[in-house]
């Protein structure tokens, strides 16, 4: 039968299960989105800037606009409260907006855990601006000094008793020039009433009773829905299609053909054939019977085995230097008994639970979009080079995104929707599957690393020699880079901790033959991965507690300025007098997460801890793991404890939040089966045979505990994924004396 039951996701919830009053969909109306819940919401109508993300409605309503995009890590709830605390607003007065891409609001690139780190202080001084005018606007309605004035919870009141609400107080605020921002004095920490606390997630009931609005949630009754069969190698593009079949079936409306990306990928398009259709069903079957033939081009060898033993035979000769000390070299040349070892992990995909989506509408003189995106003006930027257009023409409408992980930031899939209703002259929705996304993603990095150490008699490591090589992510912007930047290296490679008097790091090259690009902690996984587990292998060799011997390897509270050793390094953009490299926070997280976990304490046979710990995006983080390894080399995580020190926290619950999904995905990178090619292709197409964690691969609990700190703040979503793999393998050796220097970890615990 040709017909087809189109059921929605909230159709389904309302029909299925008893979930409240659920809103259906979000309805076009000609050119416009009427939005009737969730993340699209529209600023009312009635609302007047106060400044850049505060509007204020005549009733006294307080609209905050979130220039961030939403995917889990509560950005939305986190802005608001630093904004709502600053301004004493009354929480249950405050609307939050979500931004469209916009170049007047500086960064919107939802990525690198620096979303509170770069508007923090912007954020409060916009808020505190706005407490600012209503105090002056009541003390000029009554005739008294500013300073006679304070505001509490939509209130401003004064010495005498008298009171005015910021409803009230509107319109004569709007008459006011506020003064500087940077002018207007900040609340004390001690006087925070939202900032440093745990609050709800503001989207959480939207989001469990079907309101939230994700890409796929965008309805238009006229839009068409397109599918897109890509070059299954990078670099590849059609050499003949056959669309007859495709176009007989039922509801397909056209075969349009995407032009492949000329030089670097960039964030363009693969290219491809996309079948645009009435509706999904039909775009999948028309999808299955095209016949397409393909030119594969210069990646078509890409074997992933084949390239592991070049990257490995990479990393085992002399490379290029990127930080030095001493003479390590010539020390570990005399040394017979010197430790070595080799580590190696496979590329990962992000995986996000959403597969990318977006829906354009094309006009003459601009476009609209509405994306999962985590960077709308990389989607501006994208859309407007592929269309020919002015990127300021380009509207890109943020929606809620199911998981991000890096792959969001990448707007290939904008692209796609735009280029096709530009094509068609239809309104396009483009539908990524979870096989798409896994075999046409922009993967995270392979790697390989060498290591060498030679130990004093005392077990101190005296002489140290890493060497790193993996396809970098410049490569995504610069056809024919091999060789990482200093922006990758400093991903915890030459901000490597150990203290000692001898260190030489190494960089090789390495090609790239797929599209790289960011995953959550980029290359801190695998290096963080190979460096504490090196550590932790040195203090095997050395008799000693693993504990013990990390914090006497990183060495005595200090500040530690690598590019004093010959580093090229820029500290995540931060400030090295603010966000300083300071061990003594190291060996806080470490102490402190020793003592969560009881470390030292008898265990059962079979059952082992191990630890590690690490610096990225300016925070500090320490993981302990205990595990259970059956004698058939089964493997059971029994409870993690993590803990962190990010300076200034908004909002407690979402670190906690982000530390225990951080370590899951941690977890993915230990226990995935990885991305692997053959002959250019992705041999892994969904979950059956690329591996997330599931419920039994995963702790009961995972225990966390913040650091309380008045430092500057620093990231969050990110820190907590490249300790779990090391920590877990540690442990995993404790347990049962199996060293894991590869991942995945697979069937290593059975051979």
């Amino acid at each position: 039968m040709s017909q087809y039951f189109d059921l929605t996701r909230r159709k389904f919830l309302k029909s299925s299960a008893t979930v409240g009053a659920l809103v259906l969909g979000t309805c076009f109306v000609g050119a416009a989105p009427r939005v009737m819940a969730g993340i699209l919401q529209k600023p009312s109508a009635s609302a007047k800037e106060a400044n850049l993300f505060v509007a204020l409605r005549p009733d006294g309503i307080v609209e905050i606009t979130c220039h961030r995009s939403e995917m889990g890590q509560q950005i939305r709830t986190a802005i608001a409260q630093i904004v709502a605390d600053e301004m004493e607003a009354s929480w249950d007065k405050v609307v939050v907006i979500q931004g469209k891409g916009d170049l007047k609001y500086g960064d919107q690139n939802t990525d690198g855990s620096r979303s509170i780190r770069y508007n923090m202080q912007r954020l409060r001084e916009m808020g505190a601006s706005v407490r600012y005018l209503m105090r002056q606007a009541a003390a000029t309605r009554w005739g008294v000094s500013l300073d006679s004035c304070s505001a509490q919870q939509h209130i401003v009141s004064h010495s005498s008793g008298k009171t005015l609400t910021y409803a009230e107080l509107v319109n004569d605020v709007l008459t006011i020039t506020p003064p500087e921002t940077d002018k207007v004095p900040l609340k004390k920490r001690s006087e925070w009433r939202y900032i440093n606390t745990a609050m709800e997630h503001i989207d959480l009931k939207d989001i469990v009773t079907g309101k939230a609005i994700f890409a796929a949630d965008v309805l238009e009754p006229k839009a068409l829905i397109a599918m897109v069969i890509r070059p299954p190698v990078v670099g590849g593009k059609v050499k003949s299609f056959d669309a007859k079949a495709a176009k007989a079936i039922d509801g397909v409306v056209d075969v349009v053909e995407i032009p492949a990306p000329q030089g670097a990928p960039f964030f363009q398009p693969k290219g491809g054939i996309a079948i645009v259709a009435k509706n999904t069903w039909a775009a999948m079957k028309g999808r299955k019977a095209l016949t397409v033939a393909w030119d594969d081009g210069k990646n078509g060898d890409y074997n992933s085995e084949t390239f592991k033993k070049s990257l490995l035979a990479t990393v085992a000769s002399s490379q290029s230097s990127v930080r030095s000390i001493g003479d390590a070299e010539s020390i570990l040349a005399k040394d017979s008994d010197k430790l070595v070892a080799d580590y190696y992990a496979p590329h990962l995909a992000q995986a996000p639970m959403e597969p990318p989506c977006a829906t354009a509408m094309y006009y003459k003189d601009h476009v609209d979009v509405w994306a999962a995106t985590q960077n709308p003006q990389a989607d501006m930027q994208t859309v407007g080079a592929m269309l020919g257009m002015p990127k300021e023409k380009i509207n890109v409408h943020v929606t809620m995104l199911g998981g991000g992980f890096g792959r969001k930031s990448k707007p290939d899939f904008s692209a796609e929707a735009a280029y096709l209703s530009m094509k068609t002259g239809q309104p396009i929705r483009v539908q990524w599957t979870r096989e798409d996304d896994i075999q046409h993603g922009f993967y995270h990095a392979v790697s390989a690393q060498h290591i060498e150490a030679s130990l004093d008699k005392n077990g101190a490591i005296q002489a140290y020699l890493h060497r790193t090589a993996f396809s970098p992510i410049t490569s995504t912007f610069q056809e024919g880079a091999t060789k990482a930047g200093s922006f990758e290296l400093r991903l915890g490679f030459t901000d490597n901790p150990i203290n000692t008097p001898n260190m030489k790091l190494e960089n090789g090259e390495a090609p790239a033959k797929a599209r790289i690009g960011w995953m959550r902690s980029v290359s801190n996984i695998f290096h963080a991965f190979a460096i504490q587990s090196f550590i932790a292998e040195a203090a095997h060799k050395a008799g000693r507690d693993q504990k013990d011997y990390l914090l006497e390897t990183i060495g005595p509270d200090r500040i530690l300025d690598v590019t004093e050793q010959h580093a090229d390094y820029d500290n995540y953009g931060g400030d090295k007098s603010v966000y300083p490299l300071d061990i003594a926070r190291l060996r806080h997280v470490i102490e402190k997460v020793a003592d969560m976990s009881k470390w030292g304490r008898k265990l059962p046979k079979g059952r082992g801890l191990g630890i590690a710990a690490h610096r990225s995006f300016l925070s500090y983080i320490a993981t302990v793991i205990e595990v259970e390894v059956s004698e058939k080399g089964d493997l059971k995580i029994i409870k993690s404890w993590s803990s962190i020190d990010a300076g200034t926290v908004v909002n407690t619950d979402t670190v906690i939040n982000q530390v225990q999904g951080g370590s899951i995905y941690g977890l993915t990178a230990a226990i995935s089966d990885g991305i692997t090619f053959d002959k250019g292709r992705v041999q892994q197409s969904n979950f059956h045979d690329y591996r997330v964690p599931r419920m039994s691969d995963s702790p009961l609990e995972i225990d966390v505990e913040i650091v309380q700190s008045d430092a500057p703040p620093a990231g969050v979503g990110e820190p907590p994924t490249p300790v779990y793999a090391p920590a877990l393998c540690n442990a995993i050796f404790a347990a049962c004396g199996k060293r894991i220097r590869q991942l995945p970890i697979g069937d290593q615990l059975k051979a």
